[in-house]
């Protein structure tokens, strides 16, 4: 399970720091596709490969699933830290984040994926959500949270 959050910058070569808490819960090899929110979701093989199936089983005839099979896959890519505990956020990627280089990121953890914002879109996803999270604690009761 990844928990916590660590504040890290982006290097000129498009590079970030994986802090060590999550490298070894993801893993030698992980995947990093366009998350929801505008950010990026990490998920270590296993998380991917069920994530992946569930998407595979989705009906091919409706719009809604294509669209959610294309949107994650068509940004995955398989990658690995270097001997620094780095990796590279594809230009692709970062360009969907509004991550841009040498800025601040925050790496998230989100049960069995991390994710990588932006600073300026986590802190403004912070100050919409917050304010509501009793409202939505109580409208997600019925499901037992």
């Amino acid at each position: 399970m990844f928990m916590g959050e660590y504040a890290h910058t982006i290097d000129a070569k498009g590079r970030v720091i994986l802090p060590a808490d999550f490298r070894q819960e993801l893993g030698v090899s992980f995947v990093i596709t366009k998350g929801l929110d505008k950010c990026l979701f990490l998920y270590g093989q296993q998380a991917w490969e069920e994530l992946a199936a569930k998407l595979r089983a989705l009906p091919l005839a409706k719009p809604e699933a294509r669209a959610i099979v294309r949107f994650f896959f068509s940004g995955a890519r398989t990658l690995e830290c270097d001997k620094q505990g780095r990796f590279l956020v594809p230009a692709n990627l970062r360009a969907y984040a509004d991550i841009t280089l040498r800025q601040s990121v925050v790496l998230t953890g989100a049960d069995n994926r991390i994710e990588v914002w932006s600073k300026d879109q986590w802190s403004r996803y912070n100050e919409e959500v917050e304010p509501d999270v009793t409202v939505i604690a109580a409208s997600l009761a019925e499901l037992g949270i």
